[in-house]
């Protein structure tokens, strides 16, 4: 073989489209050849399509691809171009993705500490002794509570609840007389909760006071008679009772006045049941059901027996005469020197008796002072023989003191009088005919009611 320059056409693999003008229809740009010799002589050099050109723009389907090319053809987005991702946007999602974690954590803990053994406790303080200070009204509840009882009567069509206090370790208890008045069934409640039956062992409506007694309790804790002499306005007390029904309940003020004439009762219409107390005032609330309860001293000695209360009218000014049952801080207790004697002759005689001076007093006199009637009831002379004759007390006189202290009616004469024991010197100031005068006279002795 000559050394001839080889002039055969290139191997199917290496080949190319036949002529320029195919290539170029195509809009594939020839290969490019490695070396000189590897084209043959005199053959054109490959020129690229220039844009627009025919053969750039009849191609449907896009340039193809050319492993020859200066640089790969590759695919681009020719969609818009997308907008940087703003600071807000990404502090938003931070934020959003913080509380969604937050959430799930703090609802995972809480089912954690459910489904735990762990106790969840609070901060509380620390337990303290109990004991209170003996003159403090907790220390004057504890003391007392023991000897207070809780009323429940029956009989006469109807119930009721009242309160009462223990006196003496054979189980006599004073209430009021109005808490037990007509009773067929007596049942009475320790503060222990323990309920035993009661028998009535004497009553008296003038001082509205009564006693009834227990057997076969143990343990029972008579309260300490205070001195009701001794009661001063604005010393603190403690009343307990059962209002409403509520027993051990305990209420504290002051005394609000002392001395405080008062009248209750009188519902049969006859006067019989007319009560007559030179009561203590006090503004420790009390309700219906504190009847006969005690009233205390700052040291726990009984110096009252709670027994009535002022309610507030419901209508205007009061015209319509309803009042409101509840306590309005105007409460009364007869006083316990009264109270003592009372419950003495009642525990010791079924019965007690009243003081008198032996005078029928105009009840329809509206001047200031009691006046002697004219005559008595029966007809008969107002002043009959007895301690008012034999003082010189006369029909027609005006009396205005006893023993200095001024009265302003008829009821509250016979509330002074009652204040006393039968037998007791007092002084009267009279007035007659104009002039005032001062007559000795030694109360007498009538049967209670």
């Amino acid at each position: 073989m000559s050394d001839s320059q080889q002039t055969d056409p290139a191997p199917l693999w290496w080949s190319r489209p036949d002529g320029l003008a195919d290539a170029r229809r195509d809009g594939v740009p020839a290969p490019r050849p490695h070396a000189e010799g590897d084209t043959a002589a005199g053959a054109p050099s490959p020129e690229p399509s220039e844009p627009g050109s025919e053969a750039d723009s009849t191609s449907g389907a896009g340039p193809r691809y050319d492993p020859w090319a200066v640089r790969p053809l590759h695919v681009v987005d020719t969609g818009k171009v997308p907008r940087g991702i703003r600071i807000w946007q990404v502090v938003a999602l931070s934020l959003g993705t913080a509380l969604l974690a937050g959430g799930i954590g703090g609802y995972a803990g809480v089912l954690a500490e459910r489904r735990s053994n762990t106790r969840l406790e609070l901060p509380q303080a620390a337990p303290v002794s109990r004991d209170r200070a003996p003159e403090s009204v907790a220390g004057i509840a504890a003391g007392a509570l023991p000897g207070v009882v809780t009323l429940h009567v029956s009989g006469g069509g109807g119930s009721g609840t009242g309160t009462g206090f223990v006196l003496d370790p054979q189980g006599h208890i004073l209430t009021n007389n109005h808490v037990v008045a007509d009773a067929k069934r007596i049942t009475v409640t320790f503060s222990t909760g323990e309920s035993v039956s009661a028998e009535l062992v004497g009553r008296d409506s003038g001082y509205d006071l009564a006693v009834v007694k227990v057997t076969g309790v143990r343990g029972l804790r008579p309260l300490t008679l205070g001195n009701s002499e001794n009661v001063k306005v604005g010393d603190p007390v403690v009343a307990i009772g059962a209002p409403f029904d509520l027993s051990n309940t305990v209420t504290a003020g002051i005394i609000s006045a002392t001395g405080r004439p008062i009248t209750a009762g009188g519902d049969k219409g006859d006067g019989g049941d007319v009560s007559y107390v030179d009561a203590l005032q006090t503004d420790a609330p009390i309700n219906p059901g504190n009847s006969g309860g005690p009233l205390l001293d700052a040291q726990a000695h009984v110096i009252g027996i709670n027994s009535a209360i002022r309610g507030a009218d419901e209508g205007q000014d009061g015209k319509d005469g309803a009042r409101q049952s509840g306590s309005i801080g105007l409460g009364f207790a007869i006083p316990v020197n009264q109270g003592k004697r009372v419950a003495e002759e009642l525990i010791r005689t079924g019965h007690a008796t009243h003081p008198v001076i032996g005078v029928t007093l105009d009840m329809q006199y509206t001047g200031d002072g009691a006046r002697v009637a004219t005559k008595g009831d029966d007809g008969t002379s107002a002043v009959p023989a007895g301690p008012g004759a034999r003082a010189g007390i006369k029909p027609g006189d005006v009396i205005t003191k006893v023993d200095g202290q001024r009265v302003h009616g008829g009821d509250e004469l016979i509330i002074k009088i009652r204040a006393h024991r039968p037998g007791d010197a007092l002084k009267l100031t009279v007035l007659r005919e104009g002039r005032e005068r001062t007559l000795d006279v030694v109360l007498g002795s009538s049967s209670g009611s």
